[in-house]
């Protein structure tokens, strides 16, 4: 799946203006994800938004405060996140009619797994990366998720080949863990998620004009070049059948 997000480097353009072009059908896909989100409030509570802040996050909690909905919003703060990011955060919460969470790793974990595996074990190995997702963002999750009947993503299917077949709405973790996951947004493209924050106005991570369509850790992003897949600018050092921090990955 090949991004058409950059066209050209040369002169600096903001991402509403490269990348919002809808879609001949988003006003039925705007429709179906405002009917899904308002069904996740009335019959799946206590539900609550996982947001990484990035484009299709905003998106999904505009959307919430919109339509005043009691959707809850958390964000795991991994302390590892750029400035830019964090500058965000502050603006979402101070503006956000929905609470805004911040959960954040145990401390103690952090500054152990540091002194054992060093400040950049995430390099060495698959493993130690996988291991450094899980101090700063499984562990966290968990206890974001615990007592919830359901929680929303920004997942797309158009995000990578792994995410292909995402689903509105997806029950698979409902045997093991009870666990409803809702992706309103997972019919949407690119240009769908950037013409509603263009149209609306919605406020956005700077980094994104910068050819970062994909944002996590400071460390574990960069920006993407012409003809590189989405999410190549994550953990670019890894395979592609690598690249999930285990937030979304089934068993």
């Amino acid at each position: 799946m090949t991004s058409s997000l950059i066209s050209s480097r040369n002169a600096p353009v903001k991402a509403t203006e490269q990348n919002a072009k809808a879609s001949p059908d988003f006003a039925g896909k705007l429709a179906e994800t405002q009917a899904l989100l308002q069904r996740a409030a009335t019959e799946f509570t206590p539900v609550t938004q996982a947001s990484s802040l990035g484009a299709e996050d905003v998106v999904i909690t505009h959307l919430i405060n919109s339509l005043q909905l009691d959707i809850p919003v958390f964000v795991l703060e991994t302390g590892a996140l750029h400035t830019e990011t964090l500058a965000l955060l502050e603006r979402t919460q101070a503006h956000s009619q929905a609470p805004i969470k911040v959960y954040r790793p145990v401390s103690e974990s952090v500054i152990q797994f540091v002194r054992e595996k060093g400040q950049d074990a995430m390099y060495q190995s698959i493993d130690l990366r996988k291991a450094c997702c899980g101090v700063r963002k499984m562990e966290p999750l968990a206890r974001a998720l615990t007592g919830q009947r359901a929680w929303i993503t920004g997942l797309r299917q158009e995000q990578s080949n792994a995410r292909a077949e995402v689903p509105l709405l997806d029950e698979s973790e409902v045997a093991t863990k009870a666990l409803y996951k809702f992706n309103p947004l997972a019919k949407w493209t690119w240009g769908d998620v950037w013409h509603y924050i263009a149209t609306n106005e919605v406020d956005y991570n700077p980094l994104h004009d910068q050819f970062f369509p994909s944002i996590g850790c400071a460390p574990c992003t960069r920006a993407i070049s012409l003809g590189e897949e989405f999410r190549a600018g994550r953990w670019w050092w890894e395979d592609e059948a690598a690249k999930e921090c285990g937030l979304h990955v089934k068993k």
